[in-house]
């Protein structure tokens, strides 16, 4: 199963949270709290974005965090890249790899592709999609069947 760490995922979720009100300054105790998540777990993602400059922190009184571009600017990709490194779905899809089959393997090619296949979806969703909640909705009750109601 293909499936991206805890981290990832809550991180994700707090940027997309953000980018609801993107120019808003977010304290970590507000995020944890209304995303019911650890505040620590906060703390350290907040610590993670910031330090790829995805996030920037204002700091002061009446300082927080907030987003370092435009929501739109900012793709799911550049989220899990921050926090997680660099996506790869298998060994030989790393600029780096140290993968001993390398030389005779018959499928790293293929694999690349469905790995820049998944970059791509990553890169194409923003952090302003994701923050729509009417489009989950929509595209919802669009494949749902007709009669039904969900």
């Amino acid at each position: 199963m293909l499936r991206i760490t805890k981290l990832a995922d809550y991180g994700v979720m707090l940027m997309s949270y953000m980018a609801d009100k993107e120019h808003r300054l977010y304290k970590a105790s507000d995020i944890a709290q209304d995303l019911h998540l650890p505040l620590p777990t906060v703390s350290k993602l907040l610590k993670k974005l910031t330090q790829t400059k995805v996030v920037e922190s204002v700091r002061g009184m009446h300082g927080g965090y907030k987003l370092a571009r435009s929501a739109a600017n900012i793709s799911v990709q550049d989220v899990i890249q921050s926090l997680e490194g660099p996506i790869a779905l298998t060994e030989c899809s790393l600029a780096s790899s140290q993968c001993e089959q390398l030389k005779v393997c018959q499928v790293q090619s293929n694999w690349q592709r469905i790995n820049q296949a998944v970059h791509n979806a990553l890169k194409d969703v923003s952090l302003a999609d994701m923050a729509k909640d009417d489009l989950r909705l929509n595209m919802h009750i669009e494949q749902a069947p007709t009669g039904k109601k969900t």
